[in-house]
């Protein structure tokens, strides 16, 4: 029933009402409990709902709102010339300007590279660009990708939307006191500081390009290690970018027709489209036809009020005030009687307190804790056995639960989080208490500082110190028991080949280094005997900055040896203090082995 009406819904659908219609009955909206306004931050739908807290992860948008016109009935066709002649478009033209088109691709391919288990397709960035702003409003860009203008929603107060307070200080948004979504892609500030990426290579992640903008949403929608291939992991993630069912199905809508084909339009030459989710009618009753919307109120207020005029409606326009009494005045001689002594009531002022705002979890974090994190410390490449975990707490030590939890990698460092991000916010348990993801050490060793701060509140931030050491092996053994032997001034004919391992198991990437020694008892470095050579031909005899691959194995350059004869000794030590001394033997060729040479 509900596909056959959405196809006589779709048939008809010759206005941007009627497109908002088929939405509704679609996909059995569940629509956000919060909904986005205009450029504003004010909402028109319907009753405000009094202001909360996000409780949750706020997504890539803070659930801010979003176009919801469906794609055309009839399927696309890419267009079948470069013709100059603009495209004639509708409320709900699927054509991509050039450069949103380019930059979706681009995010592809980079994710291909970067995250090919995730399988991305550029249709998912061009479905959600669409339902977010209208393909950067239509392709209006400039040559780099940023868009003519700043493109923000609404503030996230809590009038009508979710209560986000500020996070940058106005960087991205320009408002100080409230998040606002921003750009293409509609990121809020505190997403943008993790999620940004730098796509057109100009060094700097903004926003409100492209570019940027679509490669940050690559990222977003790819972590987790999902599989957009998968049906389940494509709605999650999805929902994780507007946590919204309608909106959930109308990206969808959009991703199956940019399926099909699209076609490329001129930057600038596209439409917005014609319905938004904060925009629907609300009004309880039937609207008179042709009657348009009331002007605003712009009378003057009284003082102390703000905006909301008088609440006595003015005299119409052109009425004359009532005429002053004609009545003669009264003869009737004044009263004797005394004035009565009893004092005037006076009516004492009101107690009633006035109302307050119910404050969030948020509001009542003084600090946070340290909840029972130990001392962390893992090898370059492995997981961090012990997570981070921070407590929120009042000024009292009470806990405080629902509080968003941002835990954050800090410095130049490749260790991350699951997933391979360096941020990551929790949500507080019934104990306050947030648990960070698995944390996983890359392998620049050395120390690393983890930031735990609340979202939305400014308390001193809680630092956790984590130590990444480097891989080491235990045993260092020749791969073959070839023979190592060269004539004066030649070259060894075979090069030496080591394993690693640590605790029986290959041990790949461990440094090492090799040295030809003076001696088993005596590490100097022998300054005669075989040597290595350089990128210039030139003699070196130690080697640092070795390292075994994925298997362990470590595999030496070419030896070669001066004119002094005899034999000499090749160290190879690993992180983690294995070593193995190697002899090499330099003889004239007609000289046995074995025997000693006269006067060596």
């Amino acid at each position: 029933m509900a596909a056959h009406f959405g196809r006589r819904l779709r048939k008809g659908a010759a206005t941007t009402a009627v497109a908002a219609a088929a939405v509704a009955a679609l996909s059995a909206s569940q629509a956000p409990g919060v909904t986005i306004g205009g450029q504003d931050g004010r909402t028109s739908s319907g009753t405000a709902t009094e202001p909360e807290e996000s409780t949750g992860d706020p997504g890539a948008t803070g659930n801010s709102p979003y176009y919801t016109d469906l794609p055309p009935l009839n399927s696309p066709n890419p267009s079948p010339s470069a013709s100059s002649e603009p495209v004639v478009q509708g409320a709900a033209e699927a054509g991509i300007p050039a450069t949103v088109l380019d930059a979706y691709k681009k995010a592809e391919a980079a994710l291909r590279s970067s995250k090919p288990g995730c399988h991305l397709p550029w249709q998912l960035l061009a479905a959600i660009g669409k339902v977010e702003s209208g393909q950067a409003r239509g392709g209006r860009v400039d040559a780099d990708g940023t868009t003519t203008s700043p493109i923000i929603g609404p503030q996230l107060d809590g009038n009508g939307f979710a209560l986000i307070k500020d996070t940058d200080d106005g960087r991205y948004d320009g408002n100080s006191a409230y998040d606002n979504a921003v750009g293409p892609m509609q990121f809020i500030p505190s997403t943008w500081a993790w999620a940004g990426r730098d796509g057109n290579d100009d060094g700097l992640d903004d926003p409100n390009n492209i570019y940027d903008a679509a490669l940050a949403a690559g990222h977003y929608l790819c972590r987790f290690g999902w599989d957009l291939s998968d049906r389940a992991d494509l709605r999650r993630a999805i929902l994780s970018y507007n946590n919204s069912t309608e909106y959930l199905n109308t990206v969808l809508s959009w991703l199956e027709y940019y399926r099909k084909g699209t076609h490329e339009i001129p930057d600038g030459t596209g439409t917005l489209p014609g319905n938004r989710s904060d925009t629907r009618s609300t009004s309880p009753g039937p609207s008179t036809p042709g009657t348009g919307p009331s002007a605003p109120d712009t009378r003057p207020s009284k003082p102390g009020k703000q905006g909301g005029g008088s609440t006595e409606p003015p005299a119409s326009p052109g009425t004359p005030s009532t005429p002053p009494s004609t009545t003669p005045p009264s003869t009737t001689p004044p009263s004797t009687t005394p004035p009565s002594t009893t004092p005037p009531t006076t009516t004492p002022p009101s107690t009633t307190p006035p109302p307050t705002t119910r404050p969030t979890p948020t509001d009542t974090v003084d600090h946070l804790e340290n909840a029972g994190t130990g001392k962390l410390t893992a090898t370059a490449g492995e997981a961090f056995t012990e997570r981070i975990r921070a407590r929120a707490e009042t000024d009292a030590g009470k806990a405080v639960a629902k509080v968003r939890i941002r835990f954050t990698v800090l410095g130049d460092t490749d260790t991350a989080f699951t997933g391979g991000e360096s941020v990551a916010t929790v949500l507080t348990d019934g104990s306050g208490v947030a648990v960070a993801p698995a944390l996983r050490a890359g392998e620049k060793t050395g120390d690393v500082t983890v930031r735990a701060t609340v979202v939305g509140r400014v308390v001193p931030g809680l630092e956790y110190r984590a130590t990444v050491t480097e891989r080491v092996a235990d045993t260092v053994v020749r791969t073959d028991d070839e023979a190592l032997a060269c004539t004066p001034g030649g070259e060894f004919a075979h090069r030496v080949e080591v394993l690693a391992t640590r605790d029986g198991e290959a041990a790949g990437k461990v440094a090492a280094t090799a040295t030809l020694i003076t001696a088993a008892d005596d590490a100097a470095v022998n300054d005669e005997g075989p040597y290595f050579k350089d990128a210039d031909d030139k003699a070196v005899r130690t080697l640092s900055g070795l390292r075994t691959d994925a298997d362990g194995r470590l595999k030496l350059p070419r030896l070669y040896a001066d004119d002094t004869t005899g034999t000499f000794l090749l160290r190879i030590t690993t992180a983690g203090g294995a070593t193995l001394t190697v002899e090499l033997t330099v003889a004239e060729a007609d000289t046995a082995s074995s025997e000693p040479t006269t006067g060596a």
